[in-house]
């Protein structure tokens, strides 16, 4: 119980920018894993390139919101990386494409939130 409360706190007392790093952070950490997983454990390999689709799917579609105060050309730029890792997360469960990329592009997404956090 008392890890429960920790986590509610712990989530509580994070501004919308850590949150989003921290997420990201767990995405592309599973990523890693799953990229070093075996060939047949697709279960692990799946659940990663599921799990990190969706959360840009859900950066594209809070972009497409109007009322989203990013600049026009960053939410452009955002629902267009969404399309991108939708497409490249299929051609990686087909086996055609790797995961690096998928890895790359989390890791430069933190460095920004990084950047914007310490200079709030």
């Amino acid at each position: 119980m008392s890890l429960r409360a920790y986590q509610q706190a712990a989530t509580r007392a994070e501004n919308p920018r850590e949150l989003e790093y921290r997420l990201f952070g767990q995405v592309t950490r599973a990523l890693m894993d799953a990229s070093k997983a075996a060939e047949d454990d697709f279960a692990t390999r799946i659940d990663a390139l599921d799990w990190n689709r969706r959360v840009w799917s859900a950066m594209a579609t809070d972009c497409s919101l109007p009322e989203n105060s990013l600049a026009p050309e960053l939410r452009a730029s955002i629902i267009s990386l969404s399309l991108w890792v939708g497409r490249h997360s299929s051609a990686v469960m087909r086996k055609e494409e790797d995961f690096e990329p998928l890895i790359d592009i989390n890791r430069t997404i933190m460095q920004g939130l990084a950047g914007r956090i310490e200079a709030a």
